[in-house]
């Protein structure tokens, strides 16, 4: 069985990462993925969270946002719909789109759709855990 895997995080404007890597954590709709090299292939679609992976013995972390991802045993593929490296988040945009959203339900506006500011609330809480672990 190989050491590693082809890796790669891809949205409709860019390539975010392109590397081998020997683990990723990756947020599914039904929980985390957890892939180590010769994983069963699969498809599964993505969820706000943040997604990690291990490279030359450090780990790096992105906030994702919607999508999908495949494994294959010495490929993993995710599309999705938005992905920020933890350094290129802006983190207090990020704080006050999570108070924005936080209010919004709280409040329970009836002209403001609350499955779209628990979505902002979900991306927002990955903006802010992934920046953290910079």
């Amino acid at each position: 069985m190989a050491d590693a895997f082809e890796f790669e995080v891809a949205t409709p404007e860019r390539l975010i990462v392109q590397e081998r890597v020997t683990e990723a954590q990756i947020p599914a709709r039904d929980g985390y993925i957890g892939v180590l090299p010769g994983h069963a292939p699969l498809v599964a679609e993505l969820q706000n969270g943040v997604l990690s992976y291990v490279t030359g013995g450090s780990t790096r972390y992105l906030a994702i946002h919607g999508g999908f991802v495949e494994v294959l045993p010495d490929q993993v593929r995710v599309l999705a719909d938005l992905g920020e490296r933890a350094e290129e988040i802006d983190v207090p945009r990020a704080q006050a789109a999570l108070q924005r959203a936080q209010k919004v339900i709280e409040e329970a506006h009836v002209d403001l759709d609350p499955a779209s500011a628990l979505a902002e609330m979900q991306r927002a809480q990955a903006r802010l855990e992934t920046a953290a672990k910079r």
